[in-house]
């Protein structure tokens, strides 16, 4: 067991170092999910694996814990980015000029407010101008965007 741990704390160190190499040298949730699922993936390779195949299974659960586990991180980014759509569709749709659509992803701490802040019509097609105010990791970000209503019904950000 002592000997596993050793090649399980081997590879995970491996792949930080290799997370760690981005160039502001930040660990984003995708790589801590990388980490933790290659050290899940490793002891459970170790514990399918028996006699010699047991360093190929410890790798290769390393490796498809890491897969999936990187995965699993992204996709707690693409939750946030799921939740601002959301917003910015029902604000685009629904909300008079001033009121605000706001979402929170509590997983992240990811929140923000997307405000219509005029309505005009170009031709046949109507569009809107809003701000979006993004918070993530204690910092505000404010950007300002049209959307114009496409024949479908559906809004496309235009700027």
């Amino acid at each position: 067991m002592i000997k596993m741990l050793k090649k399980a704390t081997a590879l995970v160190v491996v792949a930080g170092l290799l997370a760690g190499c981005q160039s502001d040298g930040s660990i984003t949730k995708q790589d801590l999910g990388m980490l933790t699922g290659a050290a899940g993936g490793a002891i459970v390779g170790h514990n399918i694996g028996k006699g010699k195949g047991n360093i190929a299974a410890i790798a290769a659960g390393t490796l498809i814990g890491a897969m999936v586990g990187s995965e699993i991180g992204k996709s707690l980014d693409n939750a946030d980015i799921a939740a601002h759509n959301r917003a910015q569709m029902q604000a685009l749709e629904k909300n008079r000029i001033g009121s605000a659509s706001t979402w929170h992803n509590p997983d992240t701490g990811a929140s923000g407010t997307i405000v219509p802040e005029k309505t005009y019509q170009v031709g046949q097609t109507y569009c809107r101008e809003y701000s979006d105010t993004i918070k993530i990791g204690g910092k505000t970000e404010r950007a300002y965007g049209r959307a114009c209503r496409q024949p479908d019904g559906s809004w496309k950000i235009v700027e």
